[in-house]
């Protein structure tokens, strides 16, 4: 079994936003003013919606979710919407694997596109590391792509 990324499907929505929930509210811990997430970061509807519209993917270690990814596909583009990791398994390299997958998911794909808070520390570090470029910023985001 081991460490795998999976196609979510509602039953999980319930874990992964608590997951969603504790690792957004980890951001106080780099940067963030409070403990806030991106919109329907805690809705289990949210997720449930995500799942059946098949954008929702779960990391899971040997059967136990430890993660999440939100991935909006269109022809040569892949939007990642969200990636999240329970705090508990941060610094693991969970999050490179998870990457790694999510990219070897879209073959077709020519770029990765997504955002993250400016103020957000790891994870601009995070996706500077994997090789991702930023393309602009504003008030609140950096935007970054990787092209292949």
């Amino acid at each position: 079994m081991g460490l795998e990324l999976l196609q979510a499907s509602t039953a999980d929505a319930l874990t992964i936003t608590g997951i969603s929930r504790r690792a957004f509210h980890s951001d106080v811990e780099v940067g963030a003013e409070g403990k806030t997430g991106p919109p329907g970061y805690m809705s289990v509807p949210y997720y449930t919606k995500m799942a059946r519209s098949n954008h929702l993917f779960k990391l899971v270690d040997n059967g136990l979710i430890i993660g999440g990814a939100v991935l909006f596909p269109d022809k040569e583009k892949l939007n990642i919407g969200r990636v999240f990791i329970d705090p508990e398994n941060h610094r693991k390299a969970y999050g490179v694997f998870m990457m790694q997958e999510i990219e070897a998911l879209y073959p077709a794909v020519k770029e990765f596109t997504l955002d993250t808070p400016i103020w957000n520390v790891r994870t601009n570090s995070f996706y500077t590391k994997l090789g991702y470029t930023e393309v602009r910023r504003d008030d609140d985001f950096v935007y970054y792509s990787k092209k292949r």
